[in-house]
């Protein structure tokens, strides 16, 4: 399991979609659930600056391959924002700049502490703690890829399935480096092992819910997990972690794609007691829904 990072640094490119006719959107607009989807991935794609931060925060940024690695998977990564935003764009959607501005005016003081955090997490643990960064950087990628073939096929559109067949090409590349790390320092070492263990048990939730409205996150565990095809993925996605050293029967993303699905609103209650159904209080349509970063 190991990766190339001469042969990647060669092949890293931004993606292209110049010869995609987007303008057929206008004549044959997505569906607005995978529209909502698309919006959601749109805003994660362009935080990656962030979750970079994040990173060299770790004792990461002492290693030169994940510090190559990392520039070259940042830069692949703000054109796949680029590119969704083409698609909101030729629907009409904000996208881009002023929509990431907004995005990141509401995380708060929250997400400007999280670099700290991250300092005195990888403080307290050491180098170990680049073992616990790789295997959730694996994790993320398995499921982002995923979520894109997964809106391709419930989407059904082929212009939209050409460009997110190229994104998950280059995510096959960023899943190679993060899972080679991963195994070589879990394999390792037990304390690395225990460490990511415990933090996935515990931290782990989808791409982007730690900074996405929960009601957002709960769309897309709807839309892209919640049928057969969905629950099928997901178990699959299971057995590639099962394959990482001490990870084993975790199950995170059944377990996360059941934690994060919408409830749907539960029909009023029928009046007890000679007091009106209307009297009592509404539950709400949505629960609050766990978020991690």
């Amino acid at each position: 399991m190991e990766f190339d990072i001469e042969a990647y640094k060669r092949r890293t490119d931004r993606l292209r979609w110049d010869d995609l006719d987007f303008e057929s959107f206008g004549r044959r607009p997505l569906p607005s659930p995978a529209l909502r989807c698309l919006r959601y991935m749109h805003d994660v794609e362009f935080h990656t600056a962030c979750y970079l931060r994040d990173l060299l925060a770790s004792p990461a940024h002492a290693d030169p391959e994940i510090t190559a690695f990392l520039s070259f998977w940042s830069f692949e990564e703000y054109w796949h924002g680029e590119a969704l935003a083409a698609v909101l764009a030729a629907h009409g959607e904000a996208s881009g700049a002023p929509r990431v501005a907004a995005m990141r005016d509401r995380l708060g003081t929250a997400d400007r502490l999280r670099p700290l955090a991250m300092t005195l997490a990888s403080w307290c643990v050491g180098d170990d703690f680049v073992a616990v960064h790789m295997s959730w950087g694996a994790v993320n990628e398995w499921t982002t890829q995923a979520g894109y073939a997964r809106l391709a096929q419930r989407a059904g559109d082929p212009v939209l399935t050409q460009l997110l067949q190229r994104i998950m090409r280059q995510e096959g590349r960023h899943i190679d480096f993060y899972a080679s790390q991963a195994f070589r320092r879990l394999e390792a070492s037990a304390r690395a092992r225990r460490l990511t263990r415990a933090a996935l048990r515990r931290l782990w939730a989808p791409v982007g819910s730690g900074v996405m409205p929960k009601s957002e996150t709960a769309h897309l565990a709807d839309y892209l997990f919640a049928d057969a095809d969905g629950r099928a993925t997901a178990r699959r996605l299971d057995r590639r972690i099962d394959r990482l050293p001490g990870l084993e029967g975790l199950h995170l993303v059944e377990r996360a794609a059941r934690e994060h699905r919408a409830i749907p609103e539960r029909p009023p209650r029928r009046a007890s007691f000679g007091m009106p159904a209307t009297a009592r209080a509404p539950a709400p349509a949505h629960p609050v829904l766990r978020s991690a970063g």
